[in-house]
């Protein structure tokens, strides 16, 4: 099952290596009643400086989950190059696959909005530089279970470490966004695709969950489309369409769901767990981190998802 971090205690196998090849930004988050227009200011209540950046997230929701997560990316030799590459140690991520490069990091500039609703300004910074897998990224990859990949880094990177991935025998899941024409060298390299409900409509042209879930299925053998409140759905390939309803709850800031849910699912998916069971565990901690502000800071750990899980 991949390298061995121990052993979890809800979980009577070895804890899963996860694989993340993605991005790491800074976030600078600001807290608004509602977000300014084109050409309007408004006054902000509060701001925070938090790490993130999708696949810095997606590494940490998976530690937090009870993975053993290994993160590639790259930072900048800049002041948050540091604090990045600390956070991520500190919240239980390997990064001997981390490179330094000169300028600076990725940051992104979000608003979140009293409702929980988000607006998100990426600059790719060291991000920008990661155009292919490098020298030491396959043995990061030897006995991962799963690799998570997103589009917050340049496409023919991304397109590197699926193959990479897929010759490593990990499953390879890509949450694409920021949503864009997906290339079909890079689909020939995933298992799983996990848009939200308006990603899986830019990629296919279909507003409806279903037609689109159809749609990306001709394109990858699974195929996970997020509805944020209205919970999951899931398919493959000859198989019948599942939905998961989310966990109804009050939710203040958004910017974390789908990437504390994928990380979520990485762990209980290597775990061997049916597809319901990992649909189920994934959005119970979805449904934790939206209670709470910020991203990898509002990441529930495996107790808490087990307890909302009634575990």
């Amino acid at each position: 099952m991949g390298n061995l971090g121990g052993v979890n205690s809800a979980h009577s196998g070895p804890v899963p290596r996860i694989a993340v090849f993605g991005s790491i930004n800074m976030d600078l988050v600001a807290y608004v009643e509602t977000a300014p227009s084109r050409g309007e200011t408004v006054m902000g209540r509060e701001f925070r400086q938090v790490p993130g950046g999708k696949g810095a997230n997606q590494a940490v929701a998976a530690a937090r989950a009870g993975g053993d997560p290994v993160f590639l990316g790259a930072v900048g030799d800049d002041a948050f190059g540091v604090q990045l590459r600390s956070n991520l140690v500190e919240r239980g991520v390997d990064v001997s696959g981390v490179s330094t490069h000169e300028g600076s990091s990725g940051v992104a500039h979000i608003v979140v909005e009293d409702g929980g609703s988000n607006s998100i300004i990426v600059v790719p910074g060291a991000n920008g530089a990661v155009t292919a897998t490098r020298e030491g990224d396959a043995r990061l990859l030897e006995g991962s279970s799963v690799l998570l990949l997103q589009l917050e880094l340049p496409m023919s990177g991304v397109v590197a470490a699926a193959r990479a991935g897929r010759a490593a025998g990990a499953l390879t899941v890509l949450t694409p966004a920021p949503a864009r024409e997906l290339p079909a060298e890079l689909l020939e390299g995933v298992d799983l695709l996990v848009p939200n409900q308006h990603e899986a409509a830019a990629i296919t042209g279909e507003t409806e969950p279903h037609r689109a879930l159809e749609e990306l299925l001709r394109r990858v053998p699974e195929v996970i489309v997020t509805l944020g409140a209205d919970g999951v759905l899931y398919g493959r390939r000859g198989g019948e369409p599942l939905h998961v309803p989310s966990q109804r709850v009050e939710a203040v800031d958004t910017t974390a769901a789908g990437d504390t849910f994928c990380g979520a699912f990485a762990v209980a998916r290597a775990e061997g767990r049916a597809p319901e069971d990992a649909l189920r565990f994934a959005s119970a901690a979805s449904a934790l981190s939206v209670q709470r502000f910020g991203a990898s800071t509002s990441m529930p750990d495996r107790s808490e998802i087990e307890t909302a899980l009634g575990g």
